[in-house]
């Protein structure tokens, strides 16, 4: 099975759902990342950036990840460029990978670019045309998810719960190759609050640890 993950940023996928690819692959299924944008040259050096490409590069390697996408957009600017050219960038990486289960941000995101990829793949993802998505999931980001105002639509609603009770130690080992995007507990962004997150959604679905998704589509054949 191919599997395609979109992460606004750098890291997002490992804090969404790092114990996810991990059993993924560990069961043979072909992953992909498409890491939508790059740091902004506005607020960061070439030297930081670059950085911070090496460190995803390896993180992926040690996985096992089977391609990682890079499109290098400007983070903070999504929404800045035009609909059609974003949408059209979005659904080639899905024409050409042709996933079956494919995971996106949580629209409700306190982060801009969030939703803008959210609403671009969603686009790509339509039911429609040769290759059909049989699942598409929503997952949460530790530092984003859960930020934004209280409401309907920013609310992060959980309803599929994945054990990764055999793959924590993956994932946490996974996210410390990101050293530039790490911070001490309790910051979202460190080892502890992800492992804290993962025994609360495990203790939720009766498991050591778990990571949450909100299913967009599941489509039986």
């Amino acid at each position: 099975m191919k599997v395609l993950v979109f992460a606004p940023h750098l890291d997002d996928e490992i804090l969404g759902l790092g114990g996810t690819l991990a059993k993924h692959i560990a069961n043979g299924n072909e992953v992909y990342v498409c890491v939508v944008a790059r740091g902004s040259r506005k607020l960061y050096s070439e030297e930081l950036l670059k950085e911070r490409d090496e460190e995803a590069l390896a993180c992926h390697k040690f996985l096992g990840i089977k391609e990682t996408i890079l499109l290098g957009l400007e983070s903070t600017h999504l929404e800045e460029i035009n609909r059609i050219e974003f949408n059209r960038k979005i659904g080639e990486v899905v024409n050409r990978i042709q996933p079956e289960e494919v995971y996106i941000p949580h629209y409700g995101d306190m982060h801009k670019d969030h939703n803008v990829v959210t609403s671009a793949a969603m686009v790509a993802l339509r039911p429609r045309g040769k290759n059909i998505v049989r699942r598409v999931y929503c997952y949460e980001t530790p530092s984003e998810t859960g930020w934004n105002i209280p409401g309907v639509v920013t609310d992060f609603l959980p309803n599929v719960y994945n054990d990764i009770t055999d793959h924590l130690e993956t994932k946490l080992k996974a996210m410390a190759f990101y050293k530039t995007q790490m911070s001490p507990f309790p910051n979202p962004r460190s080892l502890e609050a992800l492992e804290a997150l993962a025994k609360y959604r495990g203790m939720i679905c009766g498991c050591k640890a778990a990571e949450a998704f909100a299913l967009v589509r599941e489509i039986k054949f």
